[in-house]
């Protein structure tokens, strides 16, 4: 069974969804990052960048296997069920195009748009115009993307599981404060369609706490 280190962020709901997607068996062990435990040195032996999500899976290929990165857990699960990922060609690469465009762009620069805007306890005007413009750029990529396909990769793939959970987070909130952002009819279509999974939903409740 596999064991999934996690907590109710954006990134730690992309691999509980992904395992109720592919219909796994997997215990759950919540790391509370509010109360630092991503530093204790037994999370850090296995997520060496102190950041949850990670995978402990018995049963890899050649042994127990542990993933850490939400890209590389993922793409793992992926490999692992045969689901969710285009085994070869041009829908594979893809899917892969994507998953790292929402990995290296969108889920950070979301990321720090929450913390500047929402959080922060200094509001720095460079900052929430920098991650604002950028934000509200990617949401324009995005709906570029969903307005000729209906998922990501063509199906619905790890790039959407990727996405959506950073759209879902914090789409209103962008909404809310950026006024250039523009109707995104696409992205909501598509969002819709991925909240009414059932997989999704249970996937998204993924730690009870």
């Amino acid at each position: 069974m596999i064991t999934l280190y996690t907590w109710t962020t954006p990134n730690g709901r992309k691999a509980s969804v992904m395992l109720e997607e592919i219909g796994a068996e997997y215990a759950v062990k919540p790391v509370n990052i509010g109360q630092d435990e991503q530093f204790d040195p037994a999370f850090l032996a296995l997520s060496p960048n102190n950041k949850i999500p990670a995978i402990v899976d018995p049963d890899g290929e050649g042994g127990e296997r542990v993933v850490f990165e939400t890209g590389a857990i993922l793409t793992y699960l992926a490999e692992k069920s045969g689901r969710f990922l285009a085994p070869s060609g041009r829908q594979r690469d893809e899917g892969l195009e994507w998953l790292f465009w929402s990995s290296s762009s969108l889920s950070p620069m979301l990321g720090q748009w929450s913390y500047f805007v929402l959080r922060a306890p200094e509001k720095v005007p460079a900052a929430i115009e920098r991650f604002t413009t950028e934000a509200v750029r990617l949401f324009g990529v995005l709906e570029k993307r969903l307005a000729a396909e209906p998922y990501l990769a063509g199906e619905y793939s790890i790039a959407d599981i990727a996405t959506f959970t950073w759209v879902k987070a914090v789409g209103a909130k962008l909404r809310e404060h950026a006024s250039d952002l523009g109707e995104t009819p696409s992205i909501d279509r598509w969002a819709r369609e991925i909240e009414a999974r059932p997989a999704v939903q249970r996937g998204m409740a993924v730690p009870k706490v």
